[in-house]
């Protein structure tokens, strides 16, 4: 399948002005990202290998995005793409959208989210946070 066929047939995420799409069963739906606070968390395990904790922390991260203030959420693993500019070293990601900075603050002091900090504590070695804002809001 060549791209521009794939790209015609396939599903398609295009961000321009402040617009994400998605392909959604038959149907374009579009969620506008305009001036929301991204907040990307990415996790590394203390032992990548230990099931019991593998299982606890997805559960964890699956109950954290139950917040309400999360508008959009996205729960990942290290994708099967190799090129010098990937970091592929993390074990899990947490990508959330909120509304603005106070939809996210909500979120920070949330006791769910607080809960989460535990688990995070005692199972990553490492964390790190990239929070951003539309540039056009500066």
């Amino acid at each position: 399948m060549n791209r521009r066929h794939f790209i015609e047939k396939g599903g398609k995420v295009t961000l321009a002005a402040g617009t994400l799409s998605f392909p959604v069963i038959g149907q374009q739906k579009t969620v506008p990202i305009g001036n929301a606070f991204v907040h990307h968390v990415f996790f590394w395990l203390k032992d990548p290998g230990n099931k019991e904790n593998i299982s606890d922390f997805e559960k964890a991260l699956k109950n954290l995005v139950s917040i309400d203030s999360i508008q959009s959420h996205h729960l990942g693993k290290p994708a099967e793409t190799r090129r010098e500019v990937i970091d592929s070293s993390y074990q899990y990601s947490l990508l959330t959208v909120f509304k603005d900075k106070a939809a996210h603050d909500v979120y920070q002091v949330h006791p769910v989210h607080d809960a989460f900090r535990v688990i995070a504590n005692e199972l990553c070695s490492k964390v790190i946070v990239y929070d951003s804002i539309n540039f056009d809001q500066f």
